[in-house]
């Protein structure tokens, strides 16, 4: 997956797993899921998602979400599925989540035949949703942790459809009790919408939105064209939106933040250095990471830095 989407999307997992459990055919409630981990790092491999389901037998669900073409996908999660297997003894399905045209191939087609020449020929099996083929009503009146996707689906004439769209979902968070749910969400869709739409229809269309514009990590993206580099004016952007935004957050929020900041100059961390920052839990810390950013190489650099 393209890297300035990477943690936005994941944070929709994390934002709602039973909702993913339930979009892709098995409705569970929440108190049976969990998020479990996915570092895969003995064979220098993660997994975007796994998700837990307890009943009525336990079993893991991956998750793989791309936004671009990636020849080698089903073999990774063939790779993934079978290490999943092996590491927690459950059985797995798998799913890959397309967002956008770009990231389509021809033999994505929910099966992987292998032919054995010792033995029965065998498949492996997975499922594959296209977002763009599907209508907006699947992700606005679908699970909470998909509403950001809505603006990524079969949106003809977009300047005619997409203020609709948005509007219902405003509705939809209006019912949501928890601040940092919405402005989850709300992010993750800005983020997400560099996929298709150009920044200035997103500015446009999200500028009328009440949490958008009292989101001071939303200003700060908009403000440093965050999506768009972030070369210049990063110290000052970021610090910013971590200083006012994130304080007024989690550090968990702290966190994801950094990571959706950095990963453009700096490349998806390892697993130890994803565990290192994970291991922070004090948000001035994060925040004074933050400047650095513009200046490291690398991860260890920012990290060493710190």
């Amino acid at each position: 997956m393209s890297k300035p989407y990477d943690a936005a999307t994941k944070a929709l997992i994390e934002t709602d797993p039973a909702g993913w459990v339930t979009f892709l055919g098995c409705p569970v409630p929440p108190e049976v899921v969990s998020l479990v981990d996915a570092d895969l790092s003995t064979v220098s491999a993660e997994a975007d998602k796994v998700i837990r389901v307890e009943r009525p037998s336990p079993w893991l669900l991956h998750l793989e979400l791309q936004a671009s073409r990636d020849d080698s996908l089903i073999r990774r999660m063939l790779r993934y599925n079978a290490l999943l297997y092996h590491r927690h003894g459950l059985p797995v399905c798998s799913a890959v989540v397309l967002l956008r045209p770009a990231a389509n191939l021809s033999f994505l087609t929910g099966e992987l035949r292998i032919a054995s020449p010792l033995g029965s020929p065998w498949s492996f099996r997975y499922g594959v949703v296209r977002v763009w083929e599907l209508p907006p009503s699947a992700f606005l009146e679908g699970p909470l942790g998909l509403l950001p996707l809505a603006p990524m689906s079969n949106i003809r004439e977009p300047e005619a459809e997409l203020p609709a769209v948005v509007r219902r979902m405003e509705d939809r968070l209006r019912e949501v009790d928890e601040p940092e749910v919405k402005h989850r969400l709300w992010i993750a869709t800005y983020v997400l919408m560099g996929l298709r739409y150009n920044q200035a229809i997103a500015d446009k269309v999200l500028s009328g939105v009440r949490d958008m514009e009292e989101s001071v990590t939303y200003q700060a993206i908009v403000k440093r064209g965050l999506q768009q580099g972030m070369q210049q004016g990063m110290q000052q952007g970021m610090q910013q939106g971590m200083q006012q935004g994130m304080q007024q957050g989690t550090v968990a929020e702290a966190r994801r933040f950094l990571f959706l900041a950095a990963q453009p100059r700096l490349g998806s961390p390892t697993p130890l250095q994803q565990a290192a920052i994970n291991a922070i839990s004090d948000v001035g810390r994060l925040e004074a990471m933050a400047p650095r950013i513009h200046s490291a190489s690398n991860w260890d650099e920012l990290l060493g830095a710190e």
